[in-house]
């Protein structure tokens, strides 16, 4: 065989198992970004809402967060706020105690990128409060805990402590995050929450819903 063409074929071999190579590393390679459970749809969101119980909003009378047993152990040493910090952020490093000694997260409702756990809360999309005022009330301590600590929903985002501070238990009516390109996705994700959970929405509440889902 001349030896341009075996020259040749020994470049198309090599080529070829580059090729595999950076494949194969594609592949595998993580995501830059975790994030929480992608909303379902704005249309199917539109759906969902229709199907809502529409209601007065009830009281707060007998509400309690430890009525809501949340941050319960989810593996090993970690417990649902460890477990929210280590899937939202980048390079998250952990200690024996699943506790995050750094990392990176940004902060979808307001952009801002922080390298400390501690600056981070653990925003329930459907505040606890919000949802006793829906229906929570009713449930059992297991209900709740399984709603304060759901990880399959969106309700549950690592973002920054004092945004979701002042979000409180307010409802799209009266607060939505202030970075508007995050808004579709928000109300998406209440809305699902809402539903799956079957918890009602008042007349304001659901008219805001509609009227973000509109510009979906």
């Amino acid at each position: 065989m001349p030896l341009g063409l075996i020259y040749a074929r020994r470049l198309a071999v090599l080529a070829t198992s580059a090729a595999l190579t950076v494949t194969g590393f594609l592949a595998t390679a993580p995501a830059a970004q975790a994030a929480m459970p992608t909303p379902v749809s704005a249309a199917t969101a539109r759906t969902y809402l229709a199907a809502l119980t529409v209601k007065a909003e009830g009281s707060t009378t007998g509400y309690s967060r430890d009525l809501f047993p949340h941050w319960i152990t989810q593996s090993g040493t970690c417990n649902t706020r460890e477990t929210v910090l280590k899937r939202d952020g980048v390079n998250v490093v952990t200690d024996s105690n699943c506790a995050a000694i750094s990392g990176s997260w940004y902060s979808e409702y307001d952009g801002a990128t922080w390298t400390v756990a501690s600056d981070l809360d653990i925003d329930h999309m459907v505040p606890l409060a919000e949802a006793w005022r829906s229906g929570a009330n009713s449930w059992t301590t297991a209900q709740r805990q399984a709603f304060a600590n759901d990880l399959t929903r969106p309700q549950l985002i690592a973002v920054t402590d004092n945004v979701n501070q002042a979000k409180g238990d307010q409802d799209p009516a009266t607060w939505l995050p202030s970075r508007t390109a995050y808004r579709c996705t928000y109300v998406r994700a209440w809305v699902q929450v809402k539903y799956y959970w079957n918890l009602s929405v008042d007349s304001a509440e659901k008219s805001a819903l509609q009227s973000v889902l509109n510009g979906c």
